[in-house]
């Protein structure tokens, strides 16, 4: 997909979204084999700015809108995020294991959140409604994650 066509998507989604104008952001595309992610965001809250980084050299997910509102999404969730994380970090000691399970536990539920809310808004507004998979590609099959297990009978 072009520079312009990811520009237009961005724009549409930050107006849906309701993100601006009251956070100024822009879309920097990622052209560097090293940078792995697929997307990610560098936020100012006090001056209320944001980055969205879209990895156009090796993206794990075939859909560009899909990304850009899935990342669109985390900064609209960002204020809960940050409140959460403090909530996690004054009530558990950083590096204990009720520590590590409270924040696996809050990324996992956020991530499942923030997916589920972006298929939503693709399947009402997306110019491309398919779905990514390209995640599924280096996970285990069904049969892999029963392999080694001792049987219950």
């Amino acid at each position: 997909m072009d520079k312009d066509k990811l520009q237009e998507l961005f724009d549409k989604y930050c107006r849906k979204l309701r993100i601006t104008p009251q956070w100024d952001v822009k879309l920097e595309l990622v052209d560097d084999p090293a940078w792995t992610k697929t997307g990610d965001f560098k936020i100012d809250c006090d001056d209320r700015k944001a980055v969205l980084m879209l990895n156009v050299r090796n993206p794990r997910q075939e859909n560009p809108e899909e990304v850009i509102v899935h990342e669109l999404m985390h900064l609209k969730l960002y204020p809960l995020d940050q409140v959460t994380e403090s909530l996690i970090s004054s009530q558990f000691e950083e590096g204990t294991p009720a520590s590590d399970f409270a924040y696996t536990q809050f990324f996992t539920a956020l991530e499942q959140t923030v997916e589920e809310l972006t298929k939503c808004f693709l399947l009402e507004f997306g110019e491309n409604r398919e779905l990514s998979y390209g995640r599924c590609r280096g996970m285990k099959s069904f049969n892999e994650l029963y392999d080694g297990l001792k049987s219950i009978d």
